[in-house]
């Protein structure tokens, strides 16, 4: 669960990103978070990511407190998340299956474990013929596979997914969705930033709206709200 309590951000300028934001996302959940260009998205992600850290407010994830989190707690927190982003930072020079299996070798995992979960995994994403190919040999909706893949390989318990379909062609990116909503049918908590107005209007989930740094719209089963 992720619960957000009268969260503040406020940039060395004075800029206010997030004013008092309250969030609560149960486990299991789909919901999508809208918002313009610059409305506070990316900093609650950054937020959830400990990036970056609140003026005030608290957070609280799977009932570790991220205000008070120790710096050296940072690490194994975020092994607990799955990150996807719209650029899909593959390693360039380390073909599929190289990419996916770095997130294991990261963490200490065995080769064994690591031979036996990456096929598995790259079957999942519709990948498994390709595992041998490297990012530019791969189109962008493969890539992002592979992203999402390598997001998964660590079984964390929420997926962030920053913008996922923002490089995409509208085929590619309703796969890319369709594929999110079959992670979260297998019980992961997803979390997909997006201004894509066809996407949330399709899929019917959960959509928290962020304007100016404020949540003016929280509902169950929505579409795209579309502000002034």
């Amino acid at each position: 669960m992720i619960e957000i309590s009268k969260l503040t951000k406020t940039y060395d300028r004075g800029t206010k990103a997030l004013r008092d934001v309250n969030i609560t996302i149960d486990d299991g959940e789909f919901v999508f978070i809208t918002g313009r260009s610059g409305s506070g998205k990316s900093t609650l992600i950054k937020i959830l990511l400990k990036e970056v850290e609140p003026t005030s407010g608290r957070v609280v994830v799977n009932d570790m407190d991220l205000v008070k989190m120790p710096r050296r707690y940072v690490p194994k927190y975020r092994r607990r998340l799955g990150v996807v982003f719209q650029d899909f930072r593959l390693l360039k020079d380390k073909t599929v299956y190289e990419n996916v299996a770095f997130a294991q070798r990261v963490i200490g995992e065995s080769s064994r474990t690591i031979r036996e979960s990456v096929p598995h995994m790259l079957k999942m994403v519709g990948l498994s013929s390709k595992y041998k190919f490297f990012p530019h040999q791969l189109s962008g909706g493969e890539q992002q596979r592979v992203a999402i893949a390598r997001a998964l390989i660590n079984r964390p318990e929420i997926l962030l997914a920053d913008e996922p379909t923002g490089n995409l062609d509208p085929h590619n990116a309703m796969e890319i969705m369709g594929l999110l909503e079959k992670i979260n049918r297998r019980g992961t908590t997803v979390i997909v930033v997006t201004h894509s107005h066809e996407i949330v209007d399709m899929m019917k989930k959960r959509v928290i709206t962020i304007d100016r740094g404020m949540v003016i719209h929280d509902e169950e089963e929505s579409g795209y709200r579309y502000e002034d």
